[in-house]
């Protein structure tokens, strides 16, 4: 059965002729900005993931006292 699937499948490939289709320099172009708007999408959907955990914690140690209840903050000198 494999050895059966396996020569079909050679016999296709090597039956199928060209398409003999021209692809312009439009479509390549297009294809381009299409690869290169995906992977600024997901380098900046990644940069957003490790930089937020980092802006909450330098906020969180710029304002500690702001967020304790008043009588429990330290006395000013």
């Amino acid at each position: 059965m494999k050895f059966l699937a396996m020569a079909m499948t050679t016999v296709l490939t090597l039956a199928a002729t060209p398409a003999m289709a021209y692809v312009g320099p439009g479509a390549g172009l297009s294809l381009l900005g299409a690869f290169w708007g995906l992977l600024v999408a997901i380098l900046a959907a990644l940069a957003f993931v490790v930089v937020y955990p980092v802006r909450r914690m330098m906020r969180a140690r710029k304002r500690p006292a702001e967020t304790m209840p008043p009588d429990q903050q330290p006395a000013k000198q």
